[in-house]
């Protein structure tokens, strides 16, 4: 094969790689009409092969699923309440409007918009249907290097700005996942002006707020039978002395360790003559270990890592265990909706 070939054929199979995991088929299922299909097949790697042969389209709309269930909730996502039960416009003079707003606001000489319906899993309930809409715009002009001929040399580029948004009929909500948060909320805007036909007032979802203050002490973790948690162990807590801000220090305790991060902590800091009391909280990392179930192969883990103040980051196999892990961090008191 030549240098251009292989090179496809590279990128081809480290797309259909990232979308055989867990996460990655909960995307392909989210979007596709050949579901039956999918379940004949022998493993991920054959349904997102299959996908990727016989449904080019619906395989480019899930990896656009799985970036915006990605990122969400994280330091790129940001969500909006807009009017309820309004059709997204799909096509004709609407998206062409919408193109061309997107293209003056954001000074691009080229836009792209990509929209599908989608389902996401809702806890305790049927899927949610959505409208995504992916945004693909062309950003300033700059240059890269590369090699030419064995030669370092620079190319002109300009690179390919992609944002997801999501809209949910059935309670208004809107989300954006884009990498500027300056952007957010005028994407939102032109959505909702253009593609709803709605008026757009900037109400926020609501904030939510993390707290460590729980894992103090030892904590039990308790869970309901039927979500399957098997256990949970934290697995890391950084501190922060109180009065000084440009110190941090880092408790870890590995799987093998037959102690509790609190047992370490209560040695560790005595030797020092400190407690856990004497330090500001500002990052746990734990796991979420749910049982094996029928089907699957062995127990599945979910990473959870909560930082102060940026937030969580929700390390999901799948949505709905993210759900679950959501669920979770509000009842053990780590997570509320202000």
């Amino acid at each position: 094969m030549d240098d251009q070939a292989r090179t496809k054929l590279l990128t081809d199979a480290d797309r259909l790689g990232v979308m055989a995991d867990e996460a990655g088929e909960a995307a392909l299922y989210s979007v596709t009409r050949f579901a039956a299909v999918l379940d004949s097949l022998e493993n991920g790697h054959a349904r997102a092969l299959w996908m990727f042969q016989h449904d080019p389209a619906g395989f480019s709309h899930a990896e656009e699923v799985r970036y915006a269930d990605d990122k969400r909730f994280g330091r790129l996502w940001e969500g909006f309440v807009l009017q309820r039960d309004c059709t997204v416009a799909r096509e004709g003079a609407a998206l062409q409007a919408f193109q061309q707003a997107i293209a003056e606001r954001f000074d691009s000489r080229n836009v792209h918009v990509e929209i599908c319906d989608r389902a996401r899993p809702v806890l305790g309930g049927e899927d949610a249907t959505l409208v995504q809409v992916a945004i693909y715009r062309e950003g300033r002009a700059g240059d890269i290097r590369e090699f030419v001929d064995g030669r370092l040399d620079r190319r002109p580029w300009r690179p390919v700005i992609e944002a997801a948004l999501t809209y949910e009929p059935e309670n208004g909500t809107a989300e954006v996942v884009a990498p500027v948060a300056e952007t957010r909320e005028e994407l939102v805007r032109l959505f909702a002006s253009h593609l709803l036909g709605s008026l757009f007032v900037g109400d926020r979802l609501r904030v939510r707020q993390y707290s460590l203050e729980r894992l103090r002490r030892p904590f039990a973790f308790p869970s309901d039978p039927e979500d399957g948690i098997e256990a949970v162990r934290v697995g890391q807590l950084r501190l922060m002395p109180y009065g000084s801000q440009g110190e941090r220090i880092t408790l870890e305790c590995r799987r093998g360790s037959d102690r509790s991060i609190w047992q370490m902590a209560e040695e560790r800091l005595r030797d020092q003559g400190q407690r856990l009391e004497n330090y500001l909280l500002v990052q746990a990392q734990f796991t979420i270990t749910f049982r094996g179930t029928p089907g699957r192969r062995g127990r599945r883990t979910l990473p959870v890592r909560i930082s102060m103040p940026k937030g969580c980051d929700l390390k999901d196999r799948t949505e709905r265990e993210r759900l679950v892990g959501e669920k979770y961090l509000r009842r053990w008191g780590l997570l509320r909706d202000l």
